[in-house]
């Protein structure tokens, strides 16, 4: 493999920021020093002055649509896509259709990935009300699968999981961590009635009242209380809103945690004042709500009661998202803006660029248990990020590259440009230029 000396870079990790150079070789971190010197086997230097260098994100939920969907996303274009904004590795949900409920179907997943996707991936093992015993199979004998999903809310085809002895069973016996999608439907569904029953018309705007706050609480109350019951090992997806923030706790770190949770971009940079002019643009399970809530996780992520930042990518066509509201598909495409997003909070003083390295590469790799990534380590895999934090970057149609050609984003223009993205030590994409020769890798696990 060529070898890549980089000169000179800010180099963002682990909670500080250092000048440092750092030599690429057989994929992985060989070298970190303040200078380093002459290197046998010709490597490509880059200057590195003036940019920083972060460990690649991980998403730790995004929905690439493959197998069955492929009209609205693929694996190929949507890892494309991550590894344009700095994602290195995504683990994605089992929704798909097939919905992936046997190890046979997820097996079919990986095989994909394996051979059209340039980030490094994981799957999750889907859960339904009737395969408890096949999902138990994803179990501490196999550290190449990063977990369990639940839909404790509505989900694609057979995946909403409300059967209470189900729920105990998988609860009770799982070996490695489930990640969960708390709403409670039976609220969701009386407060679709209520609005219905005013004779009003629904519109996006409505998509916070009727998925409002109590749905995301009583959801994520009952998981937790399960997962306590049995010491699980439970990651809740996607917190909206103040009043789950209760349930969480900064009052030791992350590695003795046994409960922990996500926020998305999404949650943290819109707000339901943005139903207006956007629509079902920004409808999503669950919903983004009213700006207190926003405030409240910007405050919980900073204060580590919020764990890990996502995206929750999941596109739609443009057609899916322009019917009327009770049709419009819920979901967001944003895996190539993520980065750039908290890059531009970063820029407003909001987060420290520490922060963010943490929260979207460091807790990641902590969370799920990840081998040697998510750190910029020697001896680590080389998935890193170059950023240039002085070069704006204008989202338009023409350099959105997920397939569905839109983002709720469009013509935002960010202060900052991911200028190169390495996965397991090649060069994927630098400057614009793409070198799609090498596929990434399967996620291995140390559990």
């Amino acid at each position: 493999m060529q070898k890549y000396l980089i000169k000179s870079i800010q180099v963002v990790n682990e909670g500080r920021i250092q000048t440092a150079d750092v030599l690429i070789a057989n994929g992985r971190i060989e070298k970190i020093q303040a200078q380093i010197g002459t290197i046998t086997g010709n490597p490509v230097e880059i200057n590195g002055e003036g940019n920083y260098l972060l460990p690649g994100a991980i998403d730790d939920q995004v929905h690439f649509r493959e197998p069955g969907l492929t009209h609205k996303a693929s694996i190929a274009t949507e890892a494309k896509a991550a590894v344009a904004g700095g994602v290195t590795c995504f683990m994605e949900m089992p929704n798909t259709i097939p919905n992936a409920l046997t190890q046979e179907l997820l097996e079919d997943k990986y095989a994909i990935a394996a051979n059209t996707s340039l980030a490094n991936y994981s799957f999750y093992m889907g859960t339904g009300n009737d395969n408890a015993e096949e999902v138990l199979k994803t179990n501490d004998k196999r550290n190449d699968v990063c977990g369990i999903k639940i839909f404790m809310g509505s989900s694609t085809g057979n995946m909403l999981v409300d059967n209470p002895n189900t729920l105990d069973k998988i609860f009770r016996e799982s070996e490695v961590l489930i990640a969960t999608h708390c709403e409670d439907e039976k609220i969701i569904r009386q407060n679709l009635e209520k609005r219905k029953a005013t004779g009003i018309p629904l519109t996006a705007a409505d998509h916070p009242i009727i998925r409002d706050e109590e749905a995301c609480y009583e959801s994520s109350l009952y998981a937790i209380q399960i997962a306590k019951k049995y010491n699980t090992r439970l990651h809740i997806l996607h917190i909206s809103t103040e009043k789950e923030l209760q349930l969480f706790t900064n009052l030791f770190p992350l590695r003795d945690k046994r409960i922990t949770a996500e926020v998305c971009v999404h949650h943290l940079h819109f707000s339901s004042d943005d139903y207006t002019a956007l629509g079902n643009k920004i409808k999503c399970n669950p919903a983004i709500k009213a700006p207190h809530n926003r405030r409240a996780l910007w405050e919980a992520l900073l204060d580590d009661r919020l764990d890990v930042i996502a995206t929750d990518h999941a596109p739609h066509t443009s057609e899916e998202k322009n019917d009327p509201y009770e049709k419009a598909h819920a979901g967001l495409p944003l895996v190539q803006h993520s980065v750039l997003l908290m890059l531009h909070y970063y820029k407003q003083g909001k987060i420290s660029l520490e922060k963010i390295v943490e929260k979207m590469s460091h807790a990641v790799a902590d969370c799920f248990q990840i081998k040697e990534r998510g750190y910029i380590r020697e001896g680590y895999h080389a998935d890193l990020v170059i950023a240039d934090l002085n070069q704006p970057y204008k989202v338009s149609k023409e350099n959105i590259l997920y397939k569905c050609g839109w983002s709720p984003l469009e013509r935002f223009e960010f202060p900052a440009a991911v200028t190169h993205t390495f996965i397991n030590g090649h060069l994927v994409y630098g400057n614009g230029v793409w070198d799609e020769s090498v596929r990434g890798h399967r996620l291995v696990f140390e559990r």
